[in-house]
This record gives C-alpha cells, structure tokens and sequence, in this order.
C-alpha cells in the first residue's frame, strides 16, 4: 500500500496559537484555576488532554467563578461575552485567531458605515455567533444558495457579504454566485475571509485525492474545515472517512485499495496521523510519500491580554512570537524509523496563498 501525505495539513497558526497560550497560562498560574470559554478548538482530544491538566471548559461565561483566568477559544466570541467577562471581574485572556478577528473588524466597521452584512457560514458555529455579535441588527446568516430568497434588505445598493473562516471554496463560492445574481451591487470583502489555512488543506486535498482509492481525513465531527475536506475528497470521487484517532479505523475500508491520501484538519495534533500512519504500516506494510502542495511558516505575535499576564507574574514577553512551521514533522519521524522519506513537490496551477 501506498500512503501519500498532504502538506500542509494539520494545526493551522490560529489553532498552534490558541493551544499554545493555554499552555502558557497553565505553566505561568499552575496554582490557579483555567477556564475556558467554549472548546479551545473543536478537537476531542485537545480538550481531553486540557482536562486532564485541570482545565475547566465552560459554554456560559456565568459559570467561571468571579476573579477567575478564563480563556477565550480561537473561534471568538461577542461583545456581550467580553462585557459579561469584565462585569465578573475575570482576567480574559484572548486567543481568537487573528484572521477572525480580521472578520469581526470587518463587521463593526461595514455596520457602522451603514451597510447590510450577508455572512455565509454555518449558523449556531461558535465563530458565526460570534461574529453576528458584533453587529446583530445588520447581520444575517446565510447558509445556502436557498437562503437568499428569504433575506430582509432594506437597500440592495448598500450590501456586503462575508465569510467563515473555515468554509468550503466550493461551497462558499455558489453561496457567492447566488448573491451577486440577486443583487449585483453587493461589496465582497476587502481581502478573502476564507483563512489561508483552510484554502491550502483544500487545495491539497483536491489536487491529490483523483488519483487515490481513500482519503483519510484527522478530525473531530464538530470541526467544520475537517467536514469540509472529507466531502471534498468526496467530490473528486474518492471514497473518504473522518475519524477522530487510530481506534476507528476499519479494516473494509481498505479493501482493494491501493493508494490512501491522509491528511488533517486544522484542530487535529500531528501525533494523532502519526499513530494512523504507525498502524498502517504495521498493518499494510505501507510505504509512505509526503506530497509538498505549500510550505507554510506562519508567525503571529502574542496576545496582548497574555503579555499583560506575563508581565504581572514577573515574566518578559518582549521579543516572543508564535510561530508555526509544517517544513518536517512526520517526515523526521520516519526517517528516524528507517523509512528514508523524500517529499514529493506538487506543483500546482492555482496561485499561491496567503502564508504560502
């Protein structure tokens, strides 16, 4: 058997950003309580494993005690929260991916210049909510093509559609199309909403999977860009399946297969396709490629919130980043192990992301 990787695939910045500063704040406070404001990232296996150092996740933010630390999830939240959060007295510490962010500023400042807002995206998402928050009087979901026909506008002439982060290209762009037939004026965001990360894993997913038997996407059921890539793989007609570890592999899905693509979502740890990949080779024998789609190195600064609680446990954050490289990984691991893998560089003709 065959076994091709796709790079990128795994942890986007975002989610290495979010992961990362709860381990921050739990080795700065490690007598303290932590909580969390919703899953840190939709993973079962991050939020397990947060747990399992005394993390405590929460869905209302009544629930944390007053003057507690309480850590916002990488999807964020709304200004309803952050007031509720003050009125409480908690140290929030704020780890929403800043390309979220980028979505939110993008709301508060069409709303206030007088615009409808039309976000695409998956209503009740922890991101959605989030970003209708921000402007609920000007905000409307829409979450499919069939949806258009049921919205309020008040002024065709003065409407602008925005994205989840974590879309679909595919499915985002009929919602598009649907949008520009019914109202031809309609602005587009400044910049694509849709996260360099997301593209990319699709991308490499769509140039890869016509020429596999099975694609096995790393995922958890509630984490919408690893739902994206398995209907993906779907699309291109090849059989796939999202599994959140090794333990749900089946032996009949690989019945006459041949060649199996892996890859992971953007909230699913490397070491989950390393146990995966370890399983089939022992099984299968597997001989195993990493296909080179786009190199990532992505860095981001720290959160402000978390350098003000850096600074007032004696700790400089001057000069810290975050930063997050995909360039080896599973690829040492398996030389280590005697594998001698090359990368395979998978020229492409789409052009080139942003982090790419």
């Amino acid at each position: 058997m065959k076994v091709i990787l796709a790079n990128p695939r795994g942890f986007c910045a975002g989610v290495y950003m979010a992961v990362d500063v709860v381990d921050q704040i739990l080795a700065l406070c490690p007598d303290e309580p932590i909580y969390v404001y919703h899953e840190i990232v939709h993973n079962k296996h991050v939020v397990r494993r947060f747990e399992e150092r005394g993390v405590t996740f929460v869905d209302r933010i009544d629930e944390v005690p007053s003057d507690s630390i309480v850590v916002f999830s990488a999807h964020g939240i709304s200004p309803e929260v952050r007031r509720a959060a003050r009125e409480r007295r908690l140290t929030a510490i704020d780890a929403t991916c800043p390309l979220v962010t980028k979505v939110h500023m993008e709301a508060i400042r069409y709303a206030r210049d007088g615009y409808q807002i039309l976000l695409i995206g998956h209503s009740g998402h922890d991101e959605v909510v989030g970003t209708v928050g921000e402007a609920p009087d000007a905000i409307q979901v829409v979450e499919s093509p069939a949806d258009v026909h049921n919205l309020r506008i008040h002024n065709p002439n003065r409407l602008v559609y925005l994205t989840q982060t974590t879309l679909s290209l595919d499915d985002a762009e009929v919602i598009i199309r649907a949008l520009r037939h019914a109202f031809p004026n309609i602005k587009s965001p400044p910049s694509d909403d849709i996260c360099y990360a997301t593209t990319n894993r699709q991308t490499a997913v769509r140039c890869i999977a016509p020429d596999c038997d099975l694609v096995l996407v790393v995922g958890s059921r509630n984490s919408s860009n690893s739902v994206r890539l398995t209907e993906i793989a779907e699309a291109a007609g090849t059989p796939a399946h999202l599994l959140d570890d090794m333990s749900e592999l089946r032996a009949e899905w690989f019945e006459h297969v041949e060649t199996v693509l892996i890859t992971s979502g953007a909230s699913a740890p490397e070491d989950l396709v390393r146990e995966i990949l370890a399983e089939l080779i022992a099984r299968y024998d597997a001989v195993v490629q990493q296909y080179d789609v786009y190199d990532e190195r992505i860095e981001f600064g720290l959160p402000q919130s978390l350098k003000e609680l850096m600074r007032e446990r004696g700790v400089d954050p001057s000069g810290r980043t975050i930063t997050l490289d995909h360039s080896s990984g599973i690829v040492d691991w398996l030389n280590e192990r005697g594998g001698a893998v090359e990368p395979v560089r998978i020229t492409i003709s789409a052009p080139a992301r942003v982090g790419s």
